[in-house]
């Protein structure tokens, strides 16, 4: 409990080798193809999970 992971799969038109930019943040396919990445947060707790990232119902 209160350990904290995020998963974030990315879905590439090419290949699936990436490489990040010099500013540490920035990750492209290799190929330079489309992709799309997405992120969910967990928070595990003592009865099992909380997704930290989830859309509220307050949320535009």
């Amino acid at each position: 409990p209160g350990h904290v992971f995020t998963i974030e799969p990315m879905i590439n038109e090419g290949v699936h080798q990436d490489e990040t930019w010099p500013d540490n943040w920035t990750a492209v396919t290799r190929d330079g193809k489309r992709s799309a990445q997405f992120e969910h947060m967990l928070l595990v707790t003592e009865t099992g999970c909380e997704v930290l990232s989830r859309r509220l119902e307050t949320s535009p």
